[in-house]
């Protein structure tokens, strides 16, 4: 029996509104869409995919407002909206546990607005758990193919890391990214990212961020890369 877990359309000429993807086809776990044309709102069949880990619809011209509604997907762990047409406020969905496995959360290049969303932060239980560093392992995520015979897919995403668009050809399972550069939010950087302790990557560039630098930012003992340029921060650094 063949059964269809990865739709790959990276890097095409597709136009038009997004399709129904998991209208009929309820088995996938990853789509990359990225590099297209698409445009319209993010479809809500997307829910009928239980099990979708990789949502990638970045670089098209999507014009939607957040899709809270995603965090209902209890599996997904990468979700990427770069470089398209979305507008609004940050809000979060109304379940009790939403988007409980996200690691990375890439809005960059859109017209988002409003303040940093610390309550749909404080639902990213994957960031927030922090394993013992002697039982942390890193793994890479991967879904299964099954043709005559089963194969592995190991999913892959570009994402801008210190500054430089990088092609992640294995996602590590460890790798947990937050990146909101090049929107409109507003208002001071909360407190409770402190609480994201797992927390690898953080870009708030380019935006209209005020205030200080919270000391709280240095419990991320697992921060490689933090980016606030182009904000209108002040005070002294921490």
């Amino acid at each position: 029996m063949v059964v269809l877990t990865v739709l790959d359309l990276r890097k095409n000429n597709f136009t038009g509104s997004l399709p129904p993807l998991c209208a009929h086809n309820t088995s996938l776990s990853t789509i990359f869409i990225n590099g297209n044309r698409f445009e319209g709102p993010v479809h809500v069949s997307l829910l009928n995919c239980n099990g979708l880990q990789v949502l990638d619809v970045g670089n098209n011209a999507i014009n939607d407002t957040f899709p809270a509604w995603l965090g209902i997907l209890q599996e997904l762990q990468v979700l990427i909206l770069k470089s398209n047409k979305f507008h609004g406020p940050i809000t979060t969905c109304q379940t009790k546990f939403c988007f409980p496995k996200l690691r990375i959360f890439d809005l960059s290049c859109n017209d988002f607005n409003g303040s940093l969303p610390v309550k749909v932060f404080g639902r990213f239980k994957a960031m927030i758990k922090l394993d013992d560093e002697d039982t942390r392992e890193i793994k890479y995520m991967e879904s299964t193919l099954y043709l005559l015979f089963v194969r592995s897919y190991e999913d892959s995403v570009s994402l801008v890391i210190k500054g430089q668009d990088i092609e992640l050809q294995r996602i590590s399972t460890i790798m947990t990214t937050i990146d909101l550069s090049s929107n409109h939010f507003e208002g001071v950087i909360p407190k409770a990212l402190k609480d994201l302790r797992s927390l690898w990557l953080l870009n708030l560039s380019h935006n209209n961020l005020i205030g200080h630098i919270p000391m709280e930012l240095g419990q991320l003992n697992t921060l490689e890369a933090l980016d606030l340029s182009w904000n209108r921060l002040t005070g002294k650094i921490p």
